[in-house]
């Protein structure tokens, strides 16, 4: 039944059958022919999938990010990040790593803050004489960060599908998301001085420049620290911190900067309840097909068929790491957080690892699976909007591909850079 669900679900994909409702129809025969479950339970599945507390935290985040964007808080980022990293080789996209760094906080969604990002910066970027192909790679690769800094819709999804604490999820990502962007920069570096890329500033910011931009940015910049406070001292859950920074976000655009107006706000309700039905659409569908795996008992044939082939926990992660590279290349990171880790996690904790650690590596590996072919969600946004071919992008991005097989080792080497903020805060 398991290799008549999986050649469906492909199936489906290969037609262009939208996901949500590939995931759905896939999980039919376990209610049509096994006989043991009646299709009125995939409805009530349908509905216990949103009926979630911690769910609440999706809308909230999401209608918090609109609402910063309304508000020209994007503007005074690049501003910030400008002074920070200008001055560097290949100082506008020192600026765009920079960017995607603070975005986290704001965005948190790798698709849109390379979506952004690349009508933003790109053609600033081959203006400047970037070429194409490099453009859309830095800004691609940088979009990654997005995904591990709080308040991380990858991570709120994860933690809600999987039980694992939210917050603790969300402390885990500080400390990778930081050692990415260094990594990411120090490669972009490279890249620059062997192409000739110029900085995009004369020289070092002035203090004043500095400390002035930064006054101007300190209440987006205060975004995600204002949830590691909440956290850490118990003032609000993930769910109550969504609520209180929509309040946030909506006083910061009326009352401090200004620019938020009834139009603007119209408009990041819009833009909230068609990111929000997608989102939900598939937690919906992923909930019936879930259940569907569960009863076939999925979880437990694939751990036992893992450790059939390896009882070695660090080839049991390599595995998982290529089966989640691989399953990135053709969904979208959310529905492959819904689809894929309910399935892989109880095999990674049965071979001895920290959910807390493996969530941020397998919300990262999602996403960077976002950016390689045939079908990478991240990588055919950069293209679309920049007009640049996967083979040229494909090609330059083998030094950033490098880059980030370097950050995955350090990371699943190192779990204390992990787990260090989860175990000394919460």
């Amino acid at each position: 039944m398991l290799l008549l669900i999986a050649a469906l679900f492909a199936i489906f994909l290969i037609i262009g059958m939208p996901v949500a409702f590939a995931l759905m129809l896939s999980s039919i025969p376990v209610f049509l022919l096994t006989g043991t479950m009646p299709p009125t339970v995939a409805v009530q599945k349908m509905v216990t999938a949103t009926q979630s507390f911690p769910l609440l935290a999706v809308p909230f985040f999401i209608f918090a990010g609109n609402l910063m964007n309304e508000t020209g808080i994007t503007e005074r980022l690049v501003k910030f990040a400008r002074l920070l990293t200008g001055w560097m080789a290949g100082g506008l996209a020192q600026v765009s790593i920079m960017l995607s760094l603070m975005m986290g906080g704001i965005s948190g969604s790798a698709v849109a803050d390379a979506s952004m990002e690349s009508r933003l910066l790109g053609p600033s970027m081959i203006k400047q004489g970037y070429s194409k192909a490099i453009t859309a790679v830095i800004l691609a690769f940088g979009s990654i960060i997005t995904a591990t800094i709080p308040p991380s819709i990858g991570l709120i999804l994860f933690g809600f599908i999987n039980e694992v604490s939210i917050g603790k999820l969300f402390l885990a990502g500080i400390i990778p998301g930081v050692i990415l962007t260094s990594l990411l920069m120090l490669t972009t570096w490279i890249v620059a001085k062997r192409n000739g890329y110029a900085p995009d500033t004369k020289g070092l910011p002035t203090g004043r420049e500095l400390w002035l931009s930064f006054k101007d940015s300190i209440w987006a910049l205060a975004f995600p620290i204002i949830l590691i406070v909440g956290f850490r001292f118990g003032f609000f859950t993930a769910t109550e911190a969504g609520a209180f920074l929509v309040f946030y976000a909506s006083f910061i655009g009326f009352f401090v900067y200004r620019e938020l107006n009834w139009q603007k706000l119209y408009h990041a309700m819009q833009a909230t309840i068609s990111d929000l039905g997608m989102v939900m659409l598939l937690i919906m569908m992923a909930g019936v097909l879930g259940y569907a795996v569960t009863i076939e008992r999925a979880p437990q044939q694939i751990t036992e068929f893992v450790t059939t082939l390896t009882n070695d926990p660090m080839l049991i992660l390599m595995l998982i790491v290529a089966l989640l590279v691989v399953s990135g290349m053709f969904l979208e990171g959310a529905a492959n957080i819904l689809l894929i880790t309910p399935i892989v996690l109880p095999v990674l904790i049965t071979a001895g690892y920290d959910p807390i650690h493996m969530g941020i590596l397998i919300v990262i590996l999602i996403n960077f699976g976002g950016l390689t072919p045939p079908v990478g969600v991240i990588m055919f946004t950069v293209c679309g909007v920049l007009g640049v071919k996967t083979g040229e992008f494909t090609k330059a991005s083998l030094p950033f591909m490098a880059t980030m097989l370097i950050f995955f080792i350090i990371m699943a080497s190192f779990p204390v850079l992990t787990l260090f903020l989860p175990n000394a805060m919460m």
